[in-house]
Parts: C-alpha cells; structure tokens; sequence
C-alpha cells in the first residue's frame, strides 16, 4: 500500500479530519458531537493520511502540551500499519519541536498499540466520552 502523510494547522486540513473523526468517533462510537469538536483543534498540529485514491483514511493531532489526541483510522483499514505510520509520523514532529515527554488518553482496547510504540500506561482506567481509557507517557530518550 502507498500512504502519504499531510502534517499541517486545522485550516489546512480541517476537512478531511473532520470527516474521518466524524466517521470513528461520532458515527461508530457514539461519541457527542458537542465533546468532539472543541478549542484545541486551532492550535493543535494535524495529520491526516491519505490512500492511493487521495481520500483520508487516518487522522490525529498534536497539543501544544504535548498531547497526542484524536487518532482515528478508517474501520476497514485497522491493522494494516496505518495506525504505526500515523503515530510515528507525530512522534517525529513532536521530536522536531522539541517535546521530550508526550502524553495521550488510549482507548483500554488500544493499550496494547501504544505499549508496542512505546509509551507507559500510568494510573487506573477513567471515562472519558462514556468510553473506557487509560493514560498512557511517552519519553523521549536523550
């Protein structure tokens, strides 16, 4: 498969991520739509990847903080690496902007993905979005 990878502000590829985050979160998880959206996409850096038909097929962000969030890949399309070249490619722009330590909110079903990436889970599982979560660090080697 042929992937290729926009990295980009909310106004460059507002979207095709949301669209994607729509699909995932509201339409198949059943998150409000009210909690989707919310003031952290404006400052927030965003990838979106895109299939060989052009069409975005995964999507996630990255906070100023250092919080990875919003990762979303097209149901049909989990388990093919699109989730480890979407993750990857943010790791890599946090790195380049200098973030040593990140941060995110895993899904309990998605633990294993990021453990294998290399972040720590931390703490007990919480509610978020009425979806079960564990928080989850990732450090920077020097």
């Amino acid at each position: 498969m042929s992937w290729r990878i926009v990295i980009g502000d909310w106004e460059s590829v507002r979207d095709d991520a949301q669209r994607l985050r729509t699909e995932v979160f509201v339409i198949e998880q059943g998150v409000p739509i009210e909690l989707e959206w919310d003031e952290s996409d404006e400052v927030s850096i965003h990838a979106v990847v895109y299939g060989e038909d052009n069409q975005p097929i995964a999507t996630g962000r990255l906070l100023p903080d250092g919080h990875i969030g919003r990762m979303a890949v097209q149901k049909a399309l989990r388990g093919t690496g699109i989730g480890r070249f979407l993750l990857t490619s943010l790791l890599h722009e946090a790195q380049r902007l200098g973030h040593t330590t990140l941060v995110l909110h895993a899904q309990t079903y998605a633990v294993g993905f990021y453990l294998r990436h290399g972040f720590q889970s931390e703490g007990s599982e919480f509610m978020e979005a009425g979806i079960p979560h564990m928080l989850m660090r990732y450090q920077f080697v020097a």
